[in-house]
């Protein structure tokens, strides 16, 4: 007992802590914080450090893939810390299938929260490589639930007023060079209401960069996309469509119409008349407006189709 007591005195001093009395009396050594697992707050037993550079216990690492959810404040508050985010980015990168899942579920569920979003989203943006396992979960699907997740948090890295603008236009260039707008296209095609709405919301903040207009105004996609999906999907499906067709026949300057002429040919004048007879908001309206003065100085050159959804003689780019 006597050599116990000392060696806790012993390790204290070395540690430059205090010992402090229980309840009972008895003296407490005082763990310095290096030495507990981020994820456990215990002491390490077996410590690992990730590619990171952050040390967890490698049983408390292993057991963090089962994380309940819906989290709780507590889990968040934790979850938000440098380490945590490192962590969760890590078993994006890195883990299992499962992992994976719950990983990408749970940045869902922080960049979502209004509490400490700006914290959160800046954080997620100064990571490395954070934003390529976002993408890769949309190339190669785990789950339908995991793709939404991943595309739910791009949305919100890329549009955010979070983060600063150049922060979110290096994430852009980076998701434009990973190929995300031919991606975003391929999923558009078949995808459902929830799916469609998460990816014309993405592609939105895309096209906010010149590179990712240029990509989408060269994809042979885009406007029979666009244009299938106003009226067709929902009341949000048809506004982000319509912001998206504004962008890029707003910034056209090919001298045979471009994408304005695309648009004609599969019936997007029709479209956008219907849609300002039915009604929509105020926002789109004007977007709507705009295309329908735009659309109308090259009507002349082009007969326009039935804009009946017909994909069967287009040519996709893969």
């Amino acid at each position: 007992m006597m050599i116990s007591s000392w060696r806790k005195r012993i390790a204290a001093k070395r540690a430059g802590k205090e010992q402090q009395r229980n309840g009972n009396g008895e003296m407490e050594l005082m763990i310095p914080r290096d030495f507990r697992c981020p994820i456990s707050l215990d002491l390490k037993n077996d410590p690992v450090t990730l590619s990171s550079g952050i040390t967890y216990d490698r049983e408390s690492i292993e057991k963090s893939r089962k994380t309940m959810f819906p989290l709780d404040g507590e889990a968040k508050g934790y979850l938000r810390s440098v380490s945590a985010m490192h962590c969760l980015i890590w078993f994006l990168s890195s883990g299992d299938l499962s992992r994976r899942r719950n990983s990408v579920l749970a940045l869902k569920e922080l960049v979502s929260s209004m509490e400490d979003q700006r914290k959160t989203l800046s954080l997620l943006s100064e990571i490395e490589g954070s934003i390529e396992p976002l993408f890769k979960l949309i190339k190669n699907p785990i789950c339908s639930t995991s793709t939404k997740a991943s595309l739910t948090i791009i949305y919100h890295m890329i549009t955010s007023s979070s983060t600063s603008s150049s922060t979110r236009q290096k994430q852009v260039t980076k998701l434009v060079n990973l190929g995300i707008v031919p991606l975003l296209l391929e999923t558009l095609v078949d995808a459902e209401r929830t799916m469609c709405e998460k990816a014309l919301g993405v592609l939105d903040g895309i096209v906010n960069n010149e590179q990712g207009r240029e990509m989408a105004r060269d994809n042979a996609l885009t406007m029979p996309v666009l244009v299938k999906k106003i009226l067709r999907v929902s009341n949000s499906a048809t506004e982000f469509s319509v912001s998206i067709l504004h962008k890029l026949c707003k910034t056209e300057k090919r001298e045979d119409g471009g994408v304005l002429v695309e648009a004609l040919q599969v019936g997007a004048f029709q479209k956008l008349l219907l849609l300002m007879q039915l009604g929509c908001v105020e926002k789109t309206k004007e977007r709507v407006s705009e295309l329908l003065k735009m659309l109308n100085l090259h009507r002349n050159k082009v007969e326009c189709v039935d804009p009946m959804d017909n994909f069967r003689d287009l040519k996709r780019p893969f």
